[in-house]
């Protein structure tokens, strides 16, 4: 009996401290704690700092994967290992492919791309949590070349583009690029 008069009060109190506003007073300014979500493990982690580092993670994911496939492009190697370092599929089978296919002509990639992309959309309620990326790739310093002699392959120059692509967290953590797609069509 006196165990349930005790669990009453318990939920009494704890209903009306819940009720109250949270608030703190310093040198007479209010301030008022900014709601934190909780993570799976029980953990308190802030929003604003889980999207800025998805947005860092994303953006090094894109940025690992333009240079891992230029590298791999120039050794004309499909299996390269740092393309499954920042590559998901479907992508990573598409450039793996790409990079095949160049190789069995005989042709490689050579030069450099420019890029500077920016963080358009950030979606960490998905399943998988996802980051879209907007770039203006510049290839006009990137040639697919014919490996014996590094003549240019005829209508492989290059330009400036809208190019887009997606990171997802996959579920060890990292996040990989898995879609990409260069819209030749919309100049940048």
């Amino acid at each position: 009996m006196r165990g349930r008069q005790l669990r009453r009060a318990a939920i009494c109190l704890l209903a009306v401290v819940t009720a109250m506003p949270a608030t703190a007073c310093a040198n007479g300014q209010e301030t008022v704690e900014r709601p934190t979500a909780a993570r799976d493990d029980g953990h308190r982690i802030n929003p604003d700092v889980d999207r800025q580092a998805a947005e860092k993670a994303a953006l090094d994911a894109y940025s690992g994967y333009l240079t891992a496939s230029r590298k791999a492009g120039q050794r004309s190697d499909p299996r390269a290992p740092e393309l499954s370092r920042f590559l998901g599929d479907p992508l990573l089978t598409r450039v793996r492919v790409s990079i095949r296919e160049a190789k069995e002509h005989g042709a490689m990639r050579t030069g450099t791309l420019k890029s500077d992309p920016t963080v358009t959309a950030v979606s960490l309620d998905a399943k998988p949590a996802t980051v879209e990326i907007q770039d203006c790739l510049d290839t006009t310093g990137y040639r697919l070349v014919y490996a014996k002699d590094k003549r240019p392959v005829p209508g492989s120059g290059g330009g400036r583009h809208l190019s887009t692509a997606t990171a997802t967290r996959y579920p060890d953590g990292r996040w990989l690029i898995n879609y990409g797609k260069t819209h030749r069509d919309q100049p940048c």
